[in-house]
């Protein structure tokens, strides 16, 4: 699936997509950059906490951290 960029920075994210994971006005996407140099687009939870929850039973926090430390290292 393809999108365009607009002038001012914007895209449509195909309707399959939106469907498929349930996105609407007021979702949010987070882009990232793989050390590859891909780009990944990934649905944010509007709600962190419930996020959090969701990532599983056990281990949560330490699985978090290690998440969160290679976001960072990609991004340098």
């Amino acid at each position: 699936m393809r999108s365009t960029i607009t002038s001012r920075g914007q895209t449509v994210v195909p309707a399959p997509i939106r469907e498929r994971f349930g996105l609407g006005p007021s979702s949010r996407l987070e882009w990232i950059i793989d050390s590859d140099g891909s780009i990944r687009v990934v649905p944010v939870d509007l709600d962190p906490i419930r996020a959090f929850r969701a990532s599983g039973a056990g281990g949560s926090t330490a699985r978090l951290l290690a998440d969160r430390s290679l976001d960072r290292a990609k991004e340098r």
